[in-house]
């Protein structure tokens, strides 16, 4: 039965949002005087003859659609091992964080596979690309280029080249004059996206959007547009330093948890399978104010070093600088460290900092900090090739956190011979730690009750209670300098 509307409607030039009545803020994005009348469409729906008959889902071919991998690995871990006929990505990432630059390094490996792939640019002329693809090393006989701005040029450049991976740099530069509004606009975005992914299917090529971002780290355009791709990812990196990372956001053919990691150098970026180093320092001595931690990012365990700073405080509000480390949960632990451990810090300011520009937030991170800080506070190091785990709760009890085995396992790979963890609920025999005064290498020698520790992959693991007993028993309370028997 044919529908009609003639009901006007309103809807927000920013971000798409539509009303039914005019009002002067957009109720999703919150923009001033972006909402607009929009006239009515009338609109008729009649029945079709389907081309193909409906299947029973286990008669379709499921090798139809098997990963094909890039050639880079690390993008391949992030996809789900490749890319899959016909699937449409979206990669966002900050301008200059490096989105140009991996991409054509994905598009020249693919082709050197004997594929035919096609690079549409249009941001920069086709002059400018293939300078950076001289440089970078992205040069192949299968890798086309084109320069185009128009929608309607550029499907007519995949009839003729008929590629199996389309790149398009970016959506937002892309037009068509079937839609209203200029290129990126939020019609626009709309339109060339939808039109994009209906040949992805239809042709079973793939196809991989360069997306921008907004102020606030969110993809640019419609709301819309991640729910007609097929992955989402975020291209993550500051861009003082050379790390990244592409994060799974949205991924219909893999998981959405899994991250990757590269590096820029002078000659493009590379791939950083073993990213741990980057984020620890290496010291001939015990440094105070040292912890090491392991982190979750996606699936991977990453080693991470928080470093903190503890001086006496000139003013009457005590300074606490944090870089890489969320100021929540530094003051959170801070405020434990005071009330149930004994650590006096209202009169000192204090720094905490990770190594490498590494950016923590997983809770596991908090005895780490809680140990730097007390170290810094004492001046006494934390003894070499051990790492904390351990979310910090306010009655200063330490929580397990997900993933330990895996954390541990990681640890032990890259060196470390002793963790601190916390005990496992209702398991008495690991709440005790015998810590007694001597001389070693790390400058504190540490004899464990054989009821306190366990061995994980070669490591001897430690389990604690509370955030007093891991301090304890490393020797880092303020008011008591000599270890003691927690037994």
């Amino acid at each position: 039965m044919p529908k009609t509307s003639a009901r006007p409607s309103h809807t927000c030039t920013e971000c798409g949002w539509r009303s039914s009545r005019w009002v002067g803020r957009c109720g999703e994005c919150q923009a001033w005087g972006s909402v607009v009348e929009v006239a009515p469409k009338p609109s008729q729906v009649s029945l079709t003859v389907p081309v193909s008959k409906a299947v029973p889902i286990g008669t379709v071919n499921a090798r139809l659609a098997t990963h094909a991998r890039t050639g880079v690995a690390e993008l391949d871990r992030v996809l789900g091992d490749g890319l899959v006929p016909g699937v449409v990505v979206l990669l966002a990432g900050e301008p200059g964080v490096g989105k140009s630059t991996l991409l054509l390094e994905v598009a020249a490996r693919w082709a050197r596979q004997g594929h035919t792939t096609l690079y549409v640019t249009g941001e920069e002329s086709a002059g400018q690309v293939r300078l950076r693809a001289g440089r970078t090393n992205a040069v192949a006989d299968q890798l086309y280029l084109a320069a185009e701005t128009d929608l309607g040029t550029v499907l007519g450049h995949i009839e003729e080249v008929e590629p199996s991976l389309m790149v398009l740099d970016s959506i937002q530069t892309i037009g068509t004059a079937e839609a209203d509004g200029s290129p990126g606009g939020v019609t626009q975005v709309r339109e060339v996206t939808s039109a994009l992914v209906r040949v992805a299917k239809r042709r079973g090529m793939a196809v991989i959007i360069i997306g921008h971002v907004t102020k606030d780290g969110s993809v640019a355009g419609p709301r819309l547009l991640e729910h007609l791709v097929d992955v989402v990812l975020a291209f993550e990196g500051d861009r003082h330093s050379g790390f990244r990372m592409v994060r799974a956001i949205k991924n219909r053919f893999g998981p959405a948890d899994e991250v990757g990691c590269f590096e820029m150098v002078d000659s493009g970026i590379v791939e950083v399978p073993d990213p741990s180093g980057l984020f620890t320092s290496q010291h001939e001595q015990p440094v105070p104010g040292t912890a090491v931690t392991v982190t979750m990012e996606g699936r991977r365990p990453l080693l991470a070093e928080i470093q903190a700073l503890v001086v006496e405080s000139t003013l009457s509000h005590p300074r606490r600088i944090v870089n890489g480390v969320e100021s929540g949960r530094l003051a959170m632990v801070l405020a434990v460290l005071d009330r149930r451990c004994g650590v006096r810090l209202n009169d000192r300011d204090v720094y905490v900092s990770t190594v490498g520009g590494a950016k923590v937030s997983d809770p596991a991170a908090d005895l780490a900090i809680a140990l730097a800080v007390s170290s810094a506070a004492c001046n006494k190091p934390v003894p070499q090739r051990i790492v904390a785990l351990g979310e910090v709760g306010l009655a200063g009890e330490l929580r397990r956190v997900p993933g330990t085995t895996r954390r541990l396992s990681e640890a032990a790979r890259l060196g470390s011979a002793e963790a601190v963890i916390p005990a496992e609920a209702g398991d008495a025999r690991e709440q005790s730690m015998t810590v007694l005064s001597g001389t070693a290498s790390s400058g504190t020698a540490r004899t464990t009750d054989t009821r306190s520790a366990d061995r994980h992959a070669g490591m001897l693991v430690h389990s604690v209670t509370t955030v007093e007993q891991a301090l304890a028993a490393l020797a880092l309370r303020q008011c008591d300098p000599t270890p003691r028997d927690l037994t």
